[in-house]
């Protein structure tokens, strides 16, 4: 004799009875094991909800912790730097992601800047970041220029991620001194430099994407920095945000709004970019991280 195990509008098992004996169970009996099968099958669906319930608290916990370890690899404040005025933001699409951006002290009047963007999303491109983040400070401190850090930086993640995975990069070096910017292009979205005329330059001298080959090599190039001169350094959260017409910002409409802005302050110009990418989206909403740097000549 069976009696299905019903939840909702699926059977998920039955409970049997067996004799031994020709024509043991009657009809009573057969109700009687329905009406317990009706409440077993209550026990296992709840126990079964209880179980997700619990999984997906353990996965925020971990989301968070994730989370929170990210956000302290990105700069909790804007430096102070001689001459200039420089802003980053960070606008996450999921929980954890894989954009990166960061200053960091290197000498006297030299601070490296470096943003990044790792292919994917959720924990695997944040661990990637993580990865790139360790072996690229651990390059600059040994005072390397900047087409060996990125070499040896590419290398290194060579042997550490999958094939299928590669980071997009940008660094460089601002010596506030000279009003010398010096940097190198592994294979991401050309930062802006837009000159106090309205004159536009793309940084793009580099070389390949890290962690696609292992022997890659990347030049280096220097630029000169005017009162008023701004460089914008972006991920494609900015550029490829689209619209419900599928339509995408584009790099067009982002040096065109740099061009409108660049009587603003750095911080002014970060929040300006920010509302029109959000205005263009619309009602698509944001589907990707967004990460940007802006750079201002006093």
């Amino acid at each position: 004799m069976y009696a299905p195990l019903i939840v909702g509008d699926r059977a998920i098992g039955a409970l049997s009875l067996e004799s031994d004996r020709l024509n043991t169970y009657k009809q009573e009996q057969l109700d009687l094991l329905t009406a317990f099968a009706n409440q077993v099958a209550i026990m296992i669906e709840r126990t079964r909800l209880h179980e997700e319930v619990m999984k997906t608290r353990w996965i925020e916990e971990e989301l968070k912790i994730a989370r929170h370890i990210q956000s302290s690899f990105l700069p909790s404040e804007c430096p102070l730097l001689q001459g200039f005025e420089i802003c980053g933001i960070h606008l996450p699409f999921v929980e954890v992601g894989g954009d990166y951006y960061d200053f960091i002290r290197i000498v006297d009047h030299q601070t490296g800047i470096a943003i990044a963007d790792v292919a994917g999303k959720g924990i695997p491109a944040s661990l990637i970041m993580a990865s790139f983040r360790a072996s690229l400070l651990a390059e600059i401190r040994n005072n390397y220029a900047i087409r060996t850090i990125l070499a040896k930086t590419n290398a290194l993640l060579y042997e550490s991620i999958e094939s299928d995975r590669f980071v997009t990069a940008f660094y460089g070096v601002l010596d506030t001194k000279n009003k010398v910017f010096t940097f190198s292009n592994a294979g991401h979205h050309p930062p802006i430099l837009m000159r106090n005329d309205g004159r536009t330059e793309l940084l793009t001298e580099g070389g390949l994407v890290l962690g696609v080959l292992p022997d890659a090599q990347y030049e280096e190039r220097p630029v000169s920095l005017s009162s008023g001169d701004v460089l914008t350094l972006y991920t494609d959260g900015v550029t490829d945000a689209a619209n419900v017409s599928r339509e995408e910002f584009g790099q067009e409409r982002l040096v065109e709004v740099i061009r409108q802005s660049l009587h603003m302050s750095a911080g002014e110009i970060s929040d300006r970019i920010v509302a029109e990418v959000a205005s263009f989206r619309g009602e698509a909403g944001q589907n990707d991280d967004l990460t940007l740097v802006v750079i201002k000549a006093l």
